[in-house]
């Protein structure tokens, strides 16, 4: 199925989140419909912090190595783009394509010393830019736009959001992703606000996938959280090694 119609099947697509090979083989083995990467655990596991410390070529070469070695769609978070620069994100987003991507995730915020929110207007007419210059070359991947909002402000959230979403939708996105967002109450707001494909990530109170179902979310992310709980579970194993100074609790 083509990876634009994934989001609008009757359940939501639950997006397998990988940073390497072996996270992208467990994940189709599981019968996941759809990978994307993890810019958090890619930059991780390089010795970087989230917001694009790591180079996009760097980027780009585990793209590759995770393309090559999956037959499901794959979707990259590209961050904010790699560069503020319109015409040199979608040489970024060409570059993907020819790596047989099919979609990307680009981000309304950046990171200087802090994560900060980029002005909406500004953004939007950057997103415009990159689809108006994507439609003339014949580029076609599925651009979730994703807005942070609800990681970043602490008041008037679902206004702003709004504001936002309404902006992106109609600078060309094809869907919105609203990370941190827990409340079935604010959930159902913003599928409401918008006719795009709402995304949404794991997060601690989280709705179950049956209710974000009923709710009308039409995308789940399952984040960075699993490469987190993996090196805490890593650690803890090598902790009991050493109490017990065995390895027999690893077999």
């Amino acid at each position: 199925m083509e990876f634009k119609n994934l989001h609008k099947q009757d359940k939501p697509l639950l997006i397998g989140n990988v940073w390497d090979v072996p996270s992208t083989k467990v994940v189709e083995k599981l019968n996941f419909q759809a990978v994307g990467t993890s810019s958090a655990a890619i930059a991780a596991l390089l010795g970087y912090k989230d917001g694009e410390e790591m180079t996009f070529s760097e980027l780009a070469y585990f793209v590759k190595r995770i393309t090559r070695n999956t037959a499901l769609p794959v979707s990259v978070d590209l961050e904010s783009g790699y560069s503020r620069d319109p015409k040199e994100i979608v040489n970024h987003i060409k570059r993907l394509e020819q790596l047989g991507v099919v979609g990307i995730n680009i981000e309304d915020s950046v990171v200087n010393k802090q994560r900060v929110l980029l002005d909406a207007d500004d953004f939007a007419k950057t997103l415009s830019e990159i689809k108006e210059q994507l439609v003339k070359e014949n580029v076609n991947l599925f651009i979730n736009v994703r807005t942070d909002t609800f990681i970043l402000l602490k008041e008037n959230i679902l206004e702003e959001t709004k504001r936002r979403i309404q902006r992106y939708q109609d600078a060309g996105a094809d869907g919105i992703f609203t990370p941190c967002i827990e409340k079935e109450s604010d959930i159902k707001t913003i599928v409401d606000t918008t006719n795009l494909p709402l995304n949404v990530m794991s997060m601690p109170d989280l709705p179950d996938f049956d209710t974000l179902t009923k709710l009308g979310v039409k995308r789940i992310s399952t984040g960075n959280f699993l490469f987190d709980k993996m090196y805490h579970t890593f650690e803890e194993r090598i902790q009991t090694v050493l109490k017990q100074r065995s390895f027999s609790t690893i077999f």
